[in-house]
């Protein structure tokens, strides 16, 4: 381990872009699937792991929603998102703000509570056992149509109190921001936060609709944002927080080499970058082994790996009084 690694195992961080389906790991799924007498199409789970090899963003959708279909109760959802703050929390994450998708639940069958109130149970527990604050995202898949998406946004109302905010995920290209321009006006005048996925795959045109008519509080990846001068300038003038995922995008092929990827570039022109882990039980790491993976292939600095840690504070959603102590507790812990 490199002085930068041990430096990274114990820096005070938040998590802004983690999918907590994506947290399905092999044995997770396995054990899911006996426990809910649920039929996949693998004898073990060294089967279910060489399943997680795919190439490109459609590849890995097919193999996460045939996952997911084994999450059929409450304690699934409990025990899945309690695992993941238990990894987070040996990552030193003091907050997570979590993704779910629950059309992909109820479009097979599952009421909306299940998933929501088991996730939120695993939260609580995180919280009172680990100390790890949280916060949860409902995201609308953008290959289904608006008219699902605002009938998800109705089936969620009587969550929304412990709910913060929408995003946008699932197949980019060809599913423009656009398209969800008022579900995410109406989500808005519901007080709800907005994030969206835009820049992965999709051109710079689709961050610049996320911006524009999405109205986004937190630009999720925006990678292909470097295209284009302008919206570079305009991501750092507007102090726009991009949650960037280097594991998920060497495995997706957005980046042929964690060498190229572009972070050093964003922080270079000023923008406010954090990272994240996205999708870990498919990508190849959590939170930590994204920080120590991409500092070890573009060479980044401990003045920079705090920065970014601090951007993650910076571009939560905890109120202004809970991130100044979560920043204060940063920099004591870095000046040690």
């Amino acid at each position: 381990m490199t002085d930068l690694d041990a430096f990274i195992a114990g820096l005070p961080k938040a998590e802004l872009h983690l999918h907590i389906e994506g947290s399905l790991e092999p044995e997770q799924m396995f054990a899911f699937a006996q426990r809910n007498r649920v039929a996949i199409p693998f004898e073990n789970v060294e089967a279910v792991r060489a399943a997680y090899d795919f190439s490109n963003l459609q590849d890995f959708l097919d193999i996460y929603y045939a996952g997911a279909d084994v999450l059929r109760t409450e304690e699934d959802f409990h025990d899945l998102a309690l695992a993941y703050f238990r990894r987070a929390h040996a990552d030193t994450v003091r907050h997570a703000e979590i993704f779910f998708d629950p059309q992909t639940h109820t479009d097979r069958g599952l009421p909306f509570a299940i998933a929501a109130d088991g996730l939120l149970a695993g939260m609580a527990a995180a919280e009172a056992d680990l100390g790890v604050t949280s916060k949860l995202i409902l995201c609308f898949l953008r290959h289904l149509d608006e008219d699902a998406a605002f009938a998800t946004l109705k089936a969620a109302e009587p969550w929304l109190d412990r709910i913060v905010g929408v995003g946008l995920d699932s197949s980019e290209v060809g599913h423009p921001p656009s398209k969800f321009r008022r579900v995410f006006d109406r989500a808005g005048e519901m007080g709800l936060k907005r994030v969206a996925h835009a820049g992965e795959e999709g051109p710079p045109a689709y961050v610049q609709e996320a911006l524009d008519l999405l109205r986004i509080d937190r630009l999720d990846h925006g990678n292909r944002s470097m295209e284009d001068p302008a919206l570079v300038a305009r991501l750092a003038a507007e102090r726009m927080t991009l949650t960037v995922c280097p594991l998920s995008n060497l495995k997706l092929c957005v980046v042929k080499d964690l060498t190229a990827h572009p972070v050093p570039e964003m922080l270079r022109h000023g923008l406010h970058v954090t990272l994240n882990s996205d999708d870990p039980a498919y990508f190849g790491g959590y939170v930590n082994d994204n920080y120590r993976a991409l500092a070890a292939a573009v060479g980044l600095t401990r003045d920079q790996v705090t920065l970014i840690a601090r951007s993650s504070f910076e571009g939560s959603f905890l109120d202004d009084s809970d991130k100044a102590a979560r920043i204060a507790e940063l920099e004591a812990w870095s000046a040690a």
